[in-house]
């Protein structure tokens, strides 16, 4: 039966110590996390472009690739504004 409470309170420790090393997150609002959300989907969908710019051989998907490139760096900086 010590036993038992020995772990229980090992256990309690241990969360103690976890709950107080955990840096605190800030809270953020519904447009700021939907913010952040879009822009790292932006992001995401930019790095993807430079890695089919990287392997395109045609001169008119370049273009497009090239194209879509700067639209997504606008609206990157739009979000950032």
């Amino acid at each position: 039966m010590a036993r038992g409470w020995e772990s229980k309170s090992v256990e309690a420790q241990q969360e103690d110590a976890s709950r107080t090393s955990m840096p605190e997150k800030p809270c953020l609002s519904r447009e700021e996390t939907d913010r952040l959300r879009q822009k790292e989907s932006l992001r995401l969908s930019l790095q993807r472009v430079a890695q089919e710019l990287e392997q395109s051989q045609n001169v008119r998907h370049r273009t497009m690739l090239e194209q879509a490139q700067a639209d997504l760096q606008r609206k990157i900086a739009e979000l950032d504004a």
